[in-house]
């Protein structure tokens, strides 16, 4: 995605089954995952995403990665410098530093706020606020877990400490520490940085899609490879859905061909005709997103902020049915 939060596309998914879905924490107690090679493990997919995508791309050094604390792997790291590309990723691991007698936590006890940054958050009902933390930030060596110093070098990487001021009431504290291997130079780098991993949180809206709208826990195929299919297609829809909830904050002003063919825009024009007669309104991308938006039940009242996904989705569900008929129609009447 763009730095405005416009989806793109898709250029890696992984798909997996466990020989064995219970248990594994159990088999945690017995075997010390940090001394099992990657390969052997579920958390390879991160390596392999990320190639597959820096290679799909084909422009390395334009290309950042962005991973929560789930893709906090010392491994993708080196894939990435190997690479040539870039990454941004939430640690959950305290790690060693410098010598490797102290850890990345120890080093920042003594690193000076640099910079605040407001960054929105949700409580636990899903209540929009914003805060302010404070920023640190310093360039540090970084070592590779004991287990693993034997294969994988040391790493000099930028380490960003985002913490609540304050501990709030309701949710969990804002507490960010990020590893990255982008040049940050000064105060507006650093919190360029920050404001590129308050966007990670958009794959979540995005696997929201596929999950309740497209509904694709509920489908009844058994087949592994019919599963595989079916999802991809949903991705692909996903992805396209959430485009176009974002196209209409992004570049609402694009002609409405970027989207939508002309058989859509027609029978937009037909459901949901423009409201001042004899003075329509100019054919843009937005106002026939918002048509859509409002076959989905979107009000379009004057404050009423962008549409969202789920109505997005249940409009071009219908718009998609109505079109079907639409043609159908056509070619009966001209038979």
């Amino acid at each position: 995605m763009t730095t405005e939060g416009l989806p793109l596309g898709l250029t890696a998914i992984k798909f997996w089954s466990r020989s064995k879905f219970k248990g594994t924490n159990a088999l945690k107690r017995s075997v010390n995952p940090t001394r099992v090679p990657i390969e052997e493990k579920e958390s390879v997919r991160w390596l392999e995403n990320l190639k597959h995508s820096t290679e799909l791309l084909g422009e390395a050094p334009c290309c950042v990665h962005i991973g929560d604390r789930e893709s906090d792997i010392y491994e993708l790291f080196c894939t990435a410098e190997q690479s040539g590309t870039k990454f941004l990723v939430r640690t959950c691991v305290d790690r060693l530093a410098g010598d490797g007698q102290h850890t990345i936590s120890a080093a920042m006890r003594g690193a000076k706020v640099k910079a605040t940054y407001r960054v929105e958050v949700r409580d636990a009902k899903g209540t929009v606020s914003e805060t302010t933390v404070d920023v640190r930030y310093q360039r540090l060596q970084v070592q590779p877990p004991i287990g693993k110093q034997k294969r994988h070098p040391s790493l000099t990487l930028t380490v960003i400490h985002a913490q609540e001021q304050t501990k709030p009431k309701g949710r969990e504290r804002v507490d960010w520490k990020l590893l990255t291997n982008l040049p940050i130079r000064s105060r507006k780098d650093v919190l360029e940085k920050l404001s590129w991993y308050a966007t990670r949180w958009k794959i979540e809206t995005f696997h929201k899609i596929p999950k309740s709208g497209c509904k694709a826990e509920a489908s009844k195929l058994r087949a592994a490879e019919r599963i595989v299919n079916l999802i991809a297609v949903f991705c692909i829809l996903s992805w396209r859905i959430f485009w176009m909830t974002m196209m209409n904050r992004v570049a609402p002003a694009a002609s409405p061909s970027v989207a939508l063919t002309s058989i859509e825009t027609h029978v937009l024009d037909l459901l949901i005709p423009d409201r001042a007669v004899g003075k329509p309104q100019s054919a843009t991308l937005g106002s026939y997103l918002i048509k859509i938006a409002r076959l989905g039940g979107y009000l379009a009242r004057a404050k009423d902020p962008p549409p969202g996904n789920a109505v997005m989705w249940r409009g071009v569900s219908r718009l998609t049915d109505i079109e079907l008929g639409f043609v159908m129609g056509a070619q009966l009447v001209g038979n």
